[in-house]
């Protein structure tokens, strides 16, 4: 299984609080999000709002996409939205 992240700028989901980023998996693409929670618990963003978010995930944009490519191999490329539950407690990017 091939997956590549483009390079595209992430979005902002209001309706479910995430910020969804696309993947390639195998050409095609899937949908994949991270939870606002998980950027203020893990990646050092304050819910100051949408900006602080995408901040916080462009800041930490590598190690969310490792754990998406983990999490879409296991699900053998289907939809992944990553939560607080999904980074170890304590590790946060600076």
């Amino acid at each position: 299984m091939q997956i590549r992240f483009p390079a595209d700028t992430p979005l902002y989901r209001d309706s479910n609080l995430t910020v969804v980023f696309a993947a390639l998996v195998d050409g095609e693409p899937v949908p994949c999000a991270i939870s606002v929670e998980a950027l203020e618990d893990h990646f050092g963003a304050s819910p100051e709002g949408r900006e602080a978010w995408m901040r916080a995930f462009n800041a930490g944009r590598d190690r969310i996409e490792a754990v998406a490519r983990e999490h879409l191999r296991i699900s053998n490329g289907t939809p992944v939205l990553l939560k607080s539950g999904h980074f170890p407690p304590g590790s946060m990017v600076s």
